[in-house]
């Protein structure tokens, strides 16, 4: 970005030079003295111009994130037309006014109404090709942005399917479904069957979201849902999920594979180390215009001080793929829960 403020910046200077050298040439025409006097006006109306600009952009910076909606960006420009009008002619006037009078001479001119009328004209002129040379600057920063942005999550994405084969999929949780799969075919036949076809509804599910960045919030639930109801099959003597998800959402996209680490940890650091009890909630509600998942359990706790909550490899692969993905846009926070219990809170911008 500095690269390209210091590029503009020397094309500026050299436009308002060949401003300059092409008005001395058109007064050489008909005058050989008092060269002072075309170099003054042009120069009055750079430094005028560069101050108006340097004031529209400071004030309307703010605005850059609007670039994807080009009308909106627009208007919020268009609301500075009116200043030129109005800040031009005394501003730039002025400087001339005040130097002729230093050369002991009369800044000669038309009527304020014609003057006014003539240099607004130029200035909505100027002032629309100010415009659309910044849009074009800024879309195309923030092309550069989104290839960079989009790289990062290509390289995360690769990384979640290798995680999610070597780590969410590993051996010993398909070892430890099969194994209660075969246990339960002798005592209870049409649960094991059950079981079998969750398992084979996890594996596909996650095979047909194939290399996609994001799914739909179903996609995702469905993949969840058959991997709690593997997880509560197996531990069904004390664990218990409640679900609570907003149906309108279902349509909100959502990175892949990014709930299910956050119950197999529940499961893993949780349910499999306590006998007694545990309640899960699972909750998808809309705040505003942005999406919170929650993972929430009743007994569960952070690590003790000192450590770093949060730093295993599904959960630092989560937290890097939100960033590639979305920016500073989506968060992701561990919070332990009183009197015991630890939430996990994903939040991701959704419009629709």
């Amino acid at each position: 970005m500095q690269k390209t403020r210091s590029v503009i910046a020397i094309a500026w200077v050299l436009f308002w030079i060949l401003m300059v050298s092409t008005s001395v040439q058109e007064y050489l025409r008909g005058h050989d003295h008092d060269l002072w006097k075309p170099v003054l006006w042009e120069t009055s109306s750079a430094l005028t111009g560069t101050l108006l600009l340097l004031a529209q952009r400071r004030f309307t910076r703010k605005h850059d994130a609007l670039i994807a909606s080009p009308a909106r960006w627009f208007m919020r420009q268009l609301a500075w037309l009116p200043v030129y009008w109005v800040a031009f002619v005394p501003i730039a006037f002025g400087m001339r006014h005040v130097v002729y009078a230093l050369m002991g001479q009369e800044y000669p001119h038309e009527g304020w109404a014609e003057v006014y009328l003539y240099e607004d004209v130029k200035m909505t002129v100027f002032f629309c090709i100010f415009a659309t040379i910044t849009f074009g600057v800024l879309s195309f920063h923030a092309m550069l942005d989104e290839k960079v942005r989009v790289e990062r999550a290509n390289a995360s994405l690769r990384e979640a399917q290798l995680l999610r084969l070597s780590q969410q999929m590993q051996p010993h949780f398909l070892f430890n479904a099969l194994n209660t799969i075969s246990s339960l075919m002798y005592s209870d036949v049409q649960r094991a069957d059950a079981m079998l076809v969750q398992l084979s509804d996890v594996l596909r599910a996650t095979l047909d979201v194939g290399e996609r960045h994001l799914v739909p919030l179903e996609t995702e639930l469905r993949i969840l849902r058959g991997y709690a109801a593997l997880m509560s099959e197996r531990f069904a003597d004390r664990v218990s999920i409640a679900w609570d998800i907003d149906d309108t959402l279902l349509g909100c996209e959502v990175p892949v594979m990014s709930m299910q680490p956050l119950l197999e940890n529940v499961f893993k650091h949780t349910v499999e180390k306590r006998r007694q009890p545990n309640a899960i909630r699972i909750s998808a509600r809309r705040d505003g215009g942005t999406l919170c998942l929650r993972i929430e359990d009743d007994s569960g706790a952070l690590p003790a001080a000192g450590s770093l909550p949060g730093s295993g490899i599904g959960v630092r692969n989560l937290r890097e793929r939100l960033d590639a993905l979305y920016g500073g846009r989506a968060g992701f926070d561990l919070t332990q829960l009183s009197p015991a219990g630890v939430r996990a809170e994903v939040r991701l911008p959704c419009a629709s």
